[in-house]
């Protein structure tokens, strides 16, 4: 490997690497050297004939409650000795009275689920012990580098062990276990660059993963349809080093084009795939494949980051600010952190893949944990199509924006790109006119009764969208102006007006309801929201990013970010303009975001961010928490916390109240109660500790049996 294309091995923990590992990195240290949690005192037993070796087992119960998180001791029966390995699903009692005997009989108690940790010869708890109830499988399904790093992953997001458990291993299917894995494959031959020669370091990366290096890297992908494959040769470099890899994607479609990607490079028989959508036993029948070492290499959703992969090579993350990538069951890891902790942990690869970027993958390239992977701007140009821009205020100044909201420039965009193929449409949100404020200042309209947000369903009557009340006599409370506009069109509405303005041209749409995974290269127009955006057969001729300014308003920290990567998204799958690829963005050119997509330039833009978040003290440069609850549990809980001294209390503020049968996301409060949210910000190097003091707080609130409900994430991804 040429000098100059060298990528640095070594990982963070050990070995040598360039600069000091980010905060979130750090506490992998810790939390290894923490992977035996304290344990309580065991319920007492009598009477079983016990195992003659190793008669103690270890038991994690799968119960999520933060003051029961820890081992329990229970004495192994002579005639499950066999069955009771480590890392078996068993059946134990559990609860008020399981310690009790009467004549040889338990009273009280119930039969729980766990997994058996260990075998010893003795517990450290002097009175008679529980026995275990049952072995449910001989299956061994929780290893050693699986149980620490559910412990790692518990232990940074404040939450517990058992949480963590349920979502790294999947249900149980018999009928999947008594099903023979197949024989594992030799590794197959080291694979050519491909595209990757695109890439100033992409030779280099991929000879490093095949000679069995470590390289970490932040790879900005080129627009266009090459990234699966690229994904799937650095999987087959990994694969010829005799090493495993694992890739995470954002969702079904994603899964299923990097699957084909795969099988093309490698073969069939050499991956698993990892989603909801296979079905239990399916899926499962697939974990157990990996799990037994029949297949090395995985690509799956959300889920697949916990998947154990034998001998880990490379952790491979597609598009990490993709929400989904987001657990919304406790604790809420996120994807990218999990990885980030298997790299640290088990010294392999890392490759964090985008059209876009992340603050957070900015701030891993400039800490020097790891090193770009980039384009050079020849191959850039090339690659990605011309971008124009339209203002607001031109919007409002041209004539032919009053059909269909496009000004000239996108009519010329769309009608040059009808003449060779499909023009996508991206609209911010679904449905017809989901907000409506003041024509003249964009004042949101609001209830005069209980501020809710006024709505016009289908050319209805004004009414309020939360008491339902209607305003037929509505003005602006900032201009007293009398005309709304709509904030945002939706996909139906806007796929009708364009079929109005371009009546023999035939109008698709892609959205929450229905997604198209890809559509023919033929003239269409297809209008979508973000992320529901299709493939087009040779990609699009042109491309229209409408109402950006929705995008860019909304009351987020990542609002800019947030645009940005959806614009770049969907413009990633037009041509590029030596092939007369064009996109128009509706949005004011002069805004940090517009500009970034003009110059085709997210790592810039990722890094000015992050530098104003240093200034600030932002994530992910610092470490926040949000705690949110009723007003007088959240106040107690504040007090009782044991934080630590440096830690900032931003709040308590109100949370806004959700409406009965509206839509409620993770961390919500209960449709139609009243909540309050602090935020918790710690600088870097005391994140650990911070989770620590909560996760203590939480856990004495629970062993009280306080009833009302203290809601804590760690590192939320919006904090707007």
């Amino acid at each position: 490997m040429s000098s100059e294309n060298e990528i640095p091995d070594g990982a963070a923990g050990g070995g040598a690497a360039a600069g000091e590992p980010p905060e979130q990195l750090a506490l992998i240290r810790e939390t290894v050297r923490k992977a035996k949690v304290p344990r309580a005192k065991p319920r007492t037993w009598r009477g079983a004939a016990l195992a003659k070796e190793l008669p103690v087992a270890r038991i994690v119960v799968n119960k999520g409650v933060l003051h029961l998180d820890r081992y329990f001791d229970y004495a192994v029966p002579e005639e499950l000795d066999e069955a009771a390995q480590p890392g078996v699903r068993v059946r134990v009692r559990f609860g008020a009275g399981s310690h009790q005997v009467r004549g040889g009989r338990r009273e009280g108690g119930r039969l729980i689920d766990g997994f058996l940790v260990e075998r010893l010869a003795a517990s450290d708890y002097n009175g008679p012990l529980a026995a275990l109830a049952d072995v449910v499988s001989p299956e061994p399904v929780l290893g050693p580098e699986l149980l620490g790093l559910a412990r790692a992953v518990a232990d940074r997001y404040a939450g517990s062990l058992a949480d963590v458990l349920q979502l790294a291993i999947p249900p149980r299917s018999a009928r999947a276990e008594s099903k023979p894995s197949p024989e594992p494959l030799p590794p197959p031959a080291a694979p050519e660059p491909g595209t990757w020669a695109r890439y100033e370091r992409g030779p280099a990366f991929l000879e490093s993963l095949a000679g069995g290096g470590s390289p970490r890297a932040v790879w900005n992908a080129l627009p266009g349809p090459h990234w699966a494959e690229e994904l799937a040769r650095a999987v087959a470099a990994a694969l010829a080093s005799g090493r495993g890899a694992l890739v995470v994607v954002p969702d079904g479609r994603a899964v299923s084009r990097v699957d084909a990607a795969l099988t093309a490079v490698l073969g069939e028989g050499r991956h698993a795939v990892l989603t909801a959508e296979a079905g239990p036993e399916k899926r499962y029948a697939q974990w157990l494949a990996v799990r037994r070492g029949s297949v090395r290499a995985v690509v799956g959703t959300r889920a697949a980051m916990f998947a154990p992969v034998r001998d880990l090579g490379l952790v491979v993350i597609w598009d990490d600010g993709d929400g989904s990538h987001s657990e919304p069951h406790a604790p809420q890891p996120h994807a990218r952190d999990v990885l980030l902790l298997r790299a640290a942990h088990d010294r392999c690869a890392f490759l964090l893949g985008s059209t876009s970027c992340t603050v957070e993958a900015a701030q891993l390239v400039e800490s020097g944990w790891a090193l770009p992977l980039v384009a050079g701007r020849e191959q850039v140009r090339a690659a990605a199509p011309r971008v124009r821009t339209v203002g607001d205020e031109q919007l409002a100044r041209d004539e032919a924006a009053r059909a269909a909201r496009l000004p000239s420039l996108a009519w010329e965009a769309v009608r040059n790109g009808l003449k060779t193929g499909p023009v996508l449409v991206q609209v911010p949100r679904r449905g017809y006119v989901p907000r409506l404020a003041c024509e003249r200042c964009r004042t949101p309209a609001r209830c005069r009764h209980c501020a809710g947000p006024l709505e016009a369903p289908e050319q209805q009557e004004l009414r309020c969208g939360w008491c339902g009340r209607g305003a037929p006599d509505w003005h602006c409370v900032e201009c007293g102006a009398t005309r709304l506009r709509a904030q945002v069109v939706g996909a139906r509405r806007t796929a009708e007006e364009l079929g109005r303005a371009f009546p023999a041209v035939p109008v698709r749409t892609s959205g929450r309801d229905h997604v198209l995974d890809s559509v023919p290269g033929r003239p269409a127009l297809v209008v979508s929201t973000p992320g529901a955006e299709p493939v087009a057969e040779g990609g699009y001729a042109a491309a229209l990013l409408l109402d950006g300014w929705a995008m860019l308003s909304r009351p987020d920290l990542r609002a800019g970010e947030e645009a940005l990567r959806r614009w770049i998204d969907a413009a990633s799958l037009v041509r590029g303009q030596g092939d007369g690829g064009t996109v128009v963005v509706v949005a004011e050119p002069t805004l940090r975001p517009v500009q970034a997509l003009v110059r085709w330039d997210p790592v810039g833009h990722a890094q000015r961010e992050l530098a104003e978040r240093a200034e600030l003290g932002f994530p992910p440069v610092s470490r926040m928490a949000s705690v949110a609850g009723p007003q007088e549990a959240l106040a107690g809980f504040l007090a009782a916390a044991r934080l630590p001294p440096d830690a900032e209390i931003l709040g308590p503020v109100p949370l806004p109240v959700v409406r009965p049968g509206g839509p409620q996301r993770p961390g919500d409060p209960p449709p139609g109660e009243s909540w309050d949210r602090a935020l918790l910000r710690v600088p870097p190097g005391s994140g650990a500790a911070l989770a620590a003091s909560l996760k203590a707080a939480r856990a004495a609130r629970s062993t009280r049996g306080e009833p009302a409900p203290i809601r804590i994430r760690v590192d939320p991804p919006d904090i707007g």
